[in-house]
């Protein structure tokens, strides 16, 4: 089975891992400039460093052309390519929106013969077959055939005792510049990257698990980063329990529709 994932992100990279691990085929559908936070665990890196491994899986940024010889040498192709219009050419035997930008981004449900997708924003039988739900607690992961996921709270999930604390975000509008790496020990008050000069600080004290690529516009209140208060540096280097839940509801899915 052929799958275009519409994002690179970590929920994305779950999802890929997830289905190139049951023998499907994947290509990544990114933007030109990702906003990934988690990128040790995220194949939008590509785009940026022209390849990346997570969990001994390869990705590497391609054109149209490299996909056939890539996905025969057990690499995914990473396409800047924000519109999936490469479905046009590829015709896969499915398309998954994990983008999670929380809205649709122009996911019709006659893409392929199955289009799954992840999180609030779409309706199971009227822009996709399924959704999958992603927020955290009781019913994520699960596959919805008919409705939508839960709404977006804008609460992060509670991590280690911490919710939107965890979180940080730009303090202003401007080019991000990071100070920080991931995988650093960090402390509460302590300065992760600057926007204009002004300093993004820490809230709580654990483990950089997330940071945004310098050179990336934000605007003021933008996720930027994230800390993961269980200081267990390991979990900077593999896919998170939430994006695996996510990506085995979306193999559920593309075995159950097919």
């Amino acid at each position: 089975m052929l799958v275009v994932i519409r994002g690179g992100g970590d929920l994305a990279t779950g999802t890929a891992l997830r289905l190139y691990r049951a023998k499907m085929q994947v290509v990544i559908c990114e933007t030109a400039s990702p906003t990934s936070i988690r990128r040790t665990v995220c194949f939008s890196e590509a785009v940026r460093l022209g390849e990346t491994t997570v969990e001994g899986v390869t990705a590497r940024r391609a054109v149209l052309s490299e996909v056939p010889g890539l996905l025969a040498g057990g690499i995914v192709p990473v396409l800047v390519d924000p519109e999936a219009a490469c479905v046009g050419t590829l015709r896969p035997d499915a398309v998954v929106d994990a983008i999670l930008a929380k809205r649709n981004l122009g996911t019709v449900i006659d893409m392929a013969p199955i289009v799954v997708a992840a999180g609030p924003g779409f309706t199971a039988g009227e822009d996709c077959h399924a959704v999958v739900e992603t927020m955290r607690g009781h019913y994520l992961g699960r596959v919805i055939y008919s409705g939508s996921a839960l709404p977006n709270t804008n609460v992060p999930g509670l991590i280690g005792g911490y919710a939107g604390e965890r979180v940080l975000r730009a303090p202003a509008d401007g080019i991000f510049q990071g100070a920080r790496q991931i995988g650093d020990r960090v402390r509460s008050g302590e300065t992760m990257g600057y926007v204009a000069g002004v300093p993004m600080a820490c809230t709580i004290d654990g483990i950089l698990r997330g940071l945004l690529a310098d050179g990336v516009a934000v605007t003021k209140g933008m996720k930027s980063g994230d800390v993961d208060p269980r200081c267990e540096p390991a979990h900077c280097a593999c896919a998170s329990d939430k994006a695996l839940a996510v990506g085995g509801g979306v193999l559920e899915a593309l075995l159950h529709l097919a």
